[in-house]
């Protein structure tokens, strides 16, 4: 399993009410919640957020609240992957919960620019910066976690396994 994009780059510790403004929670519906996607931190992402690109972030990406609004936002606005050198725990559960791929990598996060193009290999951890030419190993998803984000979360794959 690939992701391939265009990189948005974001600091440390963006929280989920930076994700998705928690004035906009009164929807659960995903392409609603998109469109407020990161708002607060970058008023033009969901403009200019494409199918398939990923958002790199430095440490504790997620933190805040364990409402799975945030990762349902990320993914619906159309990001494939999101890597960085750490994420709150809640925030990396919810994501893999909903089919949200993300992966850390401490180098790739320091080093990986806002636009660059990147590829990123879940069975391998390999993350390519093809802006660069350089390549970093992430940690790799365990079999039944790719099953998961495979199915599109964790329902799907329940549903798709009865």
């Amino acid at each position: 399993m690939k992701a391939e994009g265009r990189v948005f780059k974001f600091g440390d510790n963006v929280d989920t009410d930076v994700i998705i403004p928690a004035r906009y929670l009164n929807s659960s519906d995903p392409k609603e919640l998109a469109t407020h996607c990161m708002e607060d931190i970058d008023k033009d992402f969901v403009k200019n957020v494409n199918e398939g690109d990923i958002i790199v972030a430095n440490k504790n990406f997620g933190c805040g609240s364990s409402r799975e609004h945030a990762p349902i936002a990320i993914k619906a606005a159309g990001v494939s992957c999101v890597i960085a050198e750490t994420f709150a725990r809640i925030f990396y559960r919810n994501s893999i919960n909903i089919g949200l791929p993300i992966i850390e990598c401490p180098e790739a996060a320091r080093e990986i620019q806002a636009g660059d193009e990147v590829e990123v290999n879940f069975d391998t951890g390999l993350i390519t910066d093809k802006t660069s030419g350089k390549t970093y190993t992430g940690q790799a998803f365990p079999e039944f976690m790719q099953k998961l984000i495979n199915a599109g979360g964790l329902v799907n794959y329940i549903n798709s396994n009865n």
